[in-house]
């Protein structure tokens, strides 16, 4: 290993991975800064999709575009952010971490640059794609500042930090867009993200983080496995982003780039399973540990689309904009950092697992909640609701993030990859996973109860004739002719039959995510039964004793030099 020069590291401080920075001792006001920076890092990061995401509808006003053009601005961001670290990982280690560090911040500033000067649809597409990939680098860095912020004993605090703060800036972005776009339009956004990129870029410089050591990392068929993996997760993020809008069977381009996608997803998998030293290691991640994490992580994903999808989008139908959900935001934030702060103060190494099951569980119980809407439903009805699934979806997240580091530490180094791909892979396409059955069960849904008030609306009842003429009087002061009233009247009729067959309908979304997270409520039960059954040690317990055991060698090591 080529270490920087003119630095020797003591055993204590050697980095726990190549392309990682070193561990030193420093005083609690760096920790501050660390701490600082870290949080600056990881809000700017999350903003960068956030901003686009909640405000999808305006820029598609904006730029002229159709809903399925709008939807690929969004894809195109979780295509190049989910197969971002198949190479920036390795590009990290062999490299080392301030070249890292100088490209993706210059690369993220670049393109919010470019934000404000490319308006047309494939430019705004190309922008969205390099986003995403500098993105990815900054959620590496925010995990390693908050790991710099904590003494050693607080290292996995720092973990479960890192990777909760980008998952704050949703909420944030619907809370202070309204606002931005009052006062400049769409541009407030792009120089919000400006001026946090640049403050960003001003901080890293001012707080560097230590030196790393390097190793050889990139294998020629690292870029094999890249050219048939990555086009593989394209088609298939392609697919769950449009299907819903475009409509499963209607398209037939859909059913092809998703048989392409399976094709080649399976084949880099079978390279990587035949290579000696793989990219990706399948054998472990094959494993029954990991592959039921990664399966939980996925379906708890799912299941907190409750919030972004079902909640959000009901409140749209009765006719709620951003603007009026800025305190319900607000609440989701601030229940959010409690469940981080719990995750943090009531970490138990021995049974990391608990707090999962406790999660869903606050889902479940959220989502029988949110069960009973009416067109009277306001964001108020939905505070204590989706303040538990803010609570619950911070909770959970940083408790499987600690799980998967340390099985994936006690591996072994080499196995980081693997893990970090598959972890991010579970969080962003679960979450497109979750949009797309919900939003697609929402759609059936509603066609049915649309098919049912439907007909139950005879115009010789006497309500249903009431109904036509107080929609007719409403627009009496525009419309003269009374048969173009009464057609009117019909017209607004039938926007109310829509509503409420829409609200029915995400009632109903509700409920089903509610069963569901029931059901991985009882599956978590059962997996904490059978680890306690079969004596399992909790892996953080297993690497904490691997890493006190590594520290008490190095201390005898004659010299004490790494």
């Amino acid at each position: 290993m080529a270490r920087s020069p003119d630095y020797v590291f003591q055993p204590h401080e050697r980095p726990t991975l190549p392309g990682s920075p070193a561990n030193p001792e420093h005083p609690a006001r760096r920790r501050i800064g660390y701490f600082l920076v870290g949080a600056l890092i990881g809000i700017t990061g999350g903003l960068g999709n956030a901003l686009i995401t909640v405000n999808l509808n305006f820029a598609q006003g904006t730029l002229g575009l159709y809903s399925d053009e709008a939807a690929w601005l969004t894809a195109a961001y979780f295509m190049t952010n989910v197969t971002a670290n198949l190479l920036l990982v390795k590009y990290r280690q062999q490299f080392g971490l301030q070249p890292f560090v100088r490209y993706i911040l210059g690369a993220y500033a670049l393109t919010t640059l470019m934000h404000l000067a490319l308006h047309g649809f494939w430019s705004s597409v190309a922008v969205r794609a390099m986003s995403g990939i500098a993105a990815s680098g900054l959620s590496t860095l925010t995990i390693l500042y908050f790991m710099q912020a904590m003494p050693p004993a607080r290292r996995m605090a720092g973990i479960m930090i890192g990777i909760s703060v980008p998952q704050l800036a949703t909420p944030l972005a619907r809370a202070l867009s309204p606002r931005l776009l009052d006062w400049g339009d769409w541009h407030m956004l792009y120089w919000l993200e400006l001026g946090l990129a640049m403050a960003m870029l001003a901080a890293v410089m001012a707080m560097p983080l230590p030196p790393s050591e390097r190793t050889k990392a990139f294998e020629k068929y690292d870029f094999l496995t890249f050219a048939l993996l990555a086009p593989g997760l394209w088609l298939l993020i392609a697919v769950l982003s449009e299907g819903r809008i475009e409509w499963w069977t209607d398209r037939a381009w859909i059913g092809w780039a998703l048989a392409a996608a399976l094709a080649l997803i399976a084949a880099a998998l079978i390279v990587e399973h035949r290579r000696a030293d793989p990219l990706i290691n399948t054998r472990w991640l094959g494993s029954r540990e990991i592959a039921r994490l990664m399966i939980v992580a996925a379906s708890v994903r799912v299941l907190l689309s409750e919030q972004a999808f079902g909640s959000v989008g009901l409140l749209s139908v009765v006719g709620m904009l951003n603007d009026q959900m800025i305190g319900l935001n607000l609440i989701i934030v601030i229940a959010s950092l409690a469940g981080l702060a719990t995750a943090v103060f009531t970490f138990r190494p021995q049974d990391v697992a608990r707090p999962i099951g406790f999660a869903v569980g606050l889902i479940a119980i959220a989502a029988f909640m949110d069960a009973e809407a009416t067109n009277l439903t306001r964001p108020a009805n939905f505070y204590l609701s989706q303040a538990l699934i803010g609570f619950a979806s911070l909770l959970f997240l940083a408790q499987a993030m600690v799980i998967g580091i340390s099985r994936t530490l006690l591996a072994g180094p080499k196995h980081y990859i693997s893990f970090a791909v598959l972890f991010n892979i579970s969080q962003s396409v679960g979450g497109l996973v979750g949009n797309a059955l919900l939003g697609t069960f929402q759609v059936l849904r509603e066609k049915y109860h649309s098919h049912e008030l439907t007909q139950a609306v005879v115009l010789t009842d006497p309500l249903v004739a009431a109904r036509i003429r107080a929609g007719s009087n409403v627009v009496a002061g525009a419309v003269g002719d009374p048969a173009l009233r009464g057609a009117e009247g019909s017209v607004l009729l039938a926007q109310q039959i829509a509503r409420e067959a829409n609200i029915l309908a995400y009632n109903d979304v509700f409920l089903l995510v509610g069963m569901l997270a029931v059901l991985a409520t009882l599956w978590a039960v059962a997996i904490r039964i059978g680890i306690r059954r079969r004596g399992e040690v909790s892996p953080v317990v297993l690497l904490q004793e691997k890493m006190m055991q590594a520290q008490a060698q190095a201390q005898a090591t004659p010299g004490g030099k790494g």
